[in-house]
């Protein structure tokens, strides 16, 4: 009997992990969907280019490839130096500022890179305030003096840092945070100090995290557009868009977009292996990182500066050049223009962001309910996208799409004699569709993440009260879920508002976006005007910011908690 019924719940375990449900089944089919533009850019590969793929290797390939691994290099070792040095200043030591810079150092996310560029060079080009003060004090000629180029690869690499390095320096604060006192105290009986604690102790503690935002800015370095074309670097994504556009071969372009491709998954791989093997364990159970370190007078003034100088580079200074040109002379079309182009802006990612946040539901649901290997697979192919460029997503929906509308055009023209032109390449439909694939894996792991605050015992309750799963995840999940679908929405909303390549080769005709537009403005070296869309761009970008930095400190023990603790140990109360 009992060998009867441990097979009975054996086969209702088997039938639990492999029997498809609908919601299961809607996962997969989304996944096949997101993933589609991934496929057309790899099934491109071998495709014959007429001899544009041979021109290109032979006269500009190479400069694409060492220019992107240099300005990787370059971006790398700012957001590690940026990133790590003020997460561990923010987390271990105690000076003045501090409370205010563990918020403040994430401001520099709501600036794009590429407006970063736009503001830097009106600010330091050769009619720049910086360049003519020097000039006046010290009464130099035009051509009686150097000043370095910032529109030039090392300049990008800067501006890229300056606006990537809050990746590094949430993960690294958050591996520090998990570290306990016991960690200090045996490498200060190990005669190690300040120095010796940071980088033989804490410093191998935290490399998973320190290795995954350093490769999340890596992918957003090779996704970049805006600021390499602005600055002139010729790099994958440069290749693309002239493949593209000036050559005239699709193909060719796809081909380019697999090889950038290839450079973010071994991204990945490298950053899978790195943080596969460093596997470090949290065992202590005392009360983490009260032994830390108080700075005063000059250490103080150091502390205060490492902080301070990515925030002012990084926010303060390009904010504050922004609104002095919007406010000076800003875009002369501010009315009926400008309104225009906010509400195309907004609309397009409200509309993202719903869908994003409504196909989320559905997926992570389906892998909470549904214990398939199929399902579990279609969550993590469909949560690759953020990895993908915008250029490369851009070229695998045109593709296809133009086949369509041509097969489309064709039979319609064949039934009726008119020629209907392109009816999906350009529309609204295809460059939404664009943005889910780049953006959906935002929402997912949002939504995910409140899903693990959920318990099951609720399915369980739901189920013996008679309701299925879709009822189950509207009336019982979504009620409990706003909070992280509400982050998820913000999230996706600024980053649809901040992306330029795919918005800017598949948006309709007459359809500008305030980042099209900022871009189109700079171009035309017209950055006085191109700074009142790049100035609202960042005032949007501040809302989500400021919601995502307030969730992370009170994850955090409280500032004013430790010190009360601190006070009552000093006067001989326990903690």
């Amino acid at each position: 009997m009992n060998t009867s019924l441990a097979r009975v719940r054996s086969g209702i375990r088997f039938a639990n992990v492999t029997r498809p449900t609908h919601l299961g089944t809607i996962a997969v089919v989304l996944a096949c969907v997101l993933t589609l533009p991934v496929v057309v850019v790899l099934s491109n590969v071998f495709t014959p280019t007429h001899g544009t793929w041979s021109h290109l290797a032979a006269t500009v390939l190479p400069d694409y490839i060492a220019n992107s691994l240099m300005l990787m290099a370059g971006v790398a070792f700012g957001v590690v130096v940026g990133g790590v040095s003020t997460a561990w200043l923010t987390v271990m030591c105690r000076f003045p500022g501090r409370q205010v810079f563990e918020w403040a150092l994430l401001l520099p996310m709501a600036v794009p890179a590429y407006v970063m560029a736009y503001a830097y060079t009106d600010f330091l080009q050769f009619a720049g305030p910086v360049q003519t003060w020097l000039r006046e004090i010290t009464g130099w000629g035009p051509r009686e003096y150097w000043f370095p180029d910032v529109r030039s690869l090392g300049g990008a690499a800067i501006m890229l840092s300056l606006v990537l390095y809050p990746y590094v320096y949430l993960l690294a604060r958050s591996a520090f945070l998990e570290q306990s006192d016991s960690m200090l105290e045996v490498a200060r009986v190990c005669g190690y100090g300040a120095w010796g604690t940071f980088l033989r102790v804490a410093l191998p503690l935290a490399r998973p995290g320190i290795v995954a935002g350093t490769a999340l800015a890596l992918m957003e370095t090779l996704a970049d557009f805006g600021t390499v074309s602005y600055f002139g670097v010729q790099t994958f994504t440069t290749g693309i868009f002239s493949a593209w556009f000036s050559l005239g071969d699709p193909v060719a372009a796809a081909q380019l977009s697999a090889l950038l491709l290839a450079f973010v998954f071994l991204l990945l791989f490298v950053e899978r292996v790195t943080r596969a093997r460093a596997r470090f364990h949290n065992t202590s159970h005392r009360k983490r990182l009260r032994n830390v370190y108080r700075l005063s007078g000059a250490r103080a003034a150091v502390a205060v500066a490492f902080c301070i100088t990515p925030l002012v580079l990084g926010f303060l200074l390009p904010a504050a050049i922004l609104l002095k040109l919007a406010v000076v002379s800003g875009d002369a079309q501010l009315g009926s223009r400008y309104l225009e182009l906010t509400r195309n802006t907004v609309l397009l990612a409200s509309v993202t962001a719903a869908l994003a946040v409504a196909l989320a539901l559905v997926v992570a649901y389906a892998g909470r309910s549904t214990r398939s290997a199929a399902v579990a697979l279609a969550i993590r192919v469909a949560g690759m996208g953020y990895a993908i460029p915008g250029a490369v997503i851009a070229v695998g929906v045109l593709i296809p799409l133009t086949r369509l509308d041509h097969m489309i055009a064709a039979w319609i023209t064949t039934l009726t004699g008119a020629s209907p032109g392109l009816l999906l390449t350009g529309s609204i439909a295809a460059l939404v569709y664009a943005y889910l694939v780049r953006f959906f894996a935002v929402s997912l792991h949002a939504i995910e993440a409140g899903f693990t605050k959920i318990t099951t015992s609720m399915d369980s309750a739901a189920r013996s009260l008679g309701l299925g799963p879709t009822g189950t995840l509207v009336h019982v999940h979504a009620p409990l879920l706003w909070r992280s679908a509400l982050a998820a929405a913000l999230l996706v909303l600024v980053d649809v508002m901040k992306e330029l390549p795919a918005t800017y080769v598949m948006r309709p005709f007459n359809f500008d976006t305030l980042a099209v537009h900022a871009y189109n403005l700079a171009s035309d070296e017209r950055l006085a005007e191109a700074a009142t869309p790049a100035l609202s761009i960042v005032a949007i970008g501040l809302v989500p910011l400021i919601v995502l930095s307030r969730m992370m400190l009170r994850k955090e023990p409280s500032l004013r908690e430790e010190a009360v603790n601190e006070q009552r140990q000093t006067q001989g109360f326990p903690p």
